[in-house]
């Protein structure tokens, strides 16, 4: 029997595949809050948003719904159930829209590429090089995790600057992301509780999803210690 020949070490499949894995998971921990609504619908009643809005919980959900439904491409119309909403209000969701759907666009394909450089690299024999005795799982949790860390430390500092900086970078020049209550009532049933709760998720996910990259590149660096 002819004995299988080893893989080449290539050290830019390893950084294609460390890149390509901090994409897919960053796209998919921003995706949560986005495709989860049921994590909506838990703070409905745990931010008092009833109490708050003179609203029912159904008229709640429907707006939140209908909101999102557009956001995410599911209908082209905007709406907000029940509550009331104005021209600059519908122009700053369809601007979300955007990077909503920018978002899970970039997940599919970055999921698409990792599983393209993985049957890549068996069919031209390459494997991943070890970078500074690491593989490209290892540092795409190192990297990404250290950095949400202390992004995530310093937004904790200062959650109102934080937020006020986020929509100065991902909507610059334009101020219709602040919401007159009495003109656009979905403001009321989208506190900023809520956004710090959605960016508490994101970060949860990712650490989380860093974590389990680190050590399973950690273990799998052991059993092939074994094996040698």
């Amino acid at each position: 029997m002819k004995p299988v020949s080893p893989r080449k070490p290539s050290r830019l499949l390893s950084v294609l595949l460390a890149l390509t894995t901090a994409a897919v998971l960053l796209a998919g921990a921003i995706a949560v809050p986005i495709l989860y609504r049921p994590f909506y619908y838990l703070q409905i009643n745990a931010l008092d948003l009833p109490e708050r809005t003179d609203l029912s919980q159904q008229e709640i959900r429907d707006a939140f719904d209908q909101v999102m439904d557009y956001c995410t491409g599911v209908s082209d119309t905007f709406s907000t159930g029940v509550l009331r909403w104005s021209d600059s209000g519908r122009d700053h969701f369809a601007d979300v829209r955007g990077l909503f759907l920018l978002d899970l666009q970039v997940l599919m394909e970055a999921a698409l590429l990792l599983i393209i450089l993985l049957l890549a690299g068996r069919i031209t024999g390459r494997r991943a090089a070890p970078l500074l005795g690491r593989g490209p799982a290892f540092w795409a949790g190192a990297g990404l995790g250290g950095v949400f860390l202390l992004l995530g430390g310093l937004a904790a500092l200062d959650f109102n600057r934080a937020f006020t900086l986020f929509h100065a970078v991902f909507f610059p020049g334009k101020d219709n992301w602040i919401f007159d209550p009495d003109a656009d009532q979905i403001i009321t049933i989208l506190p900023q509780e809520f956004f710090r709760n959605c960016a508490l998720l994101i970060l949860v996910v990712l650490v989380a999803g860093c974590a389990l990259l680190i050590v399973w590149d950690l273990l799998r660096g052991r059993k092939d210690g074994r094996q040698l």
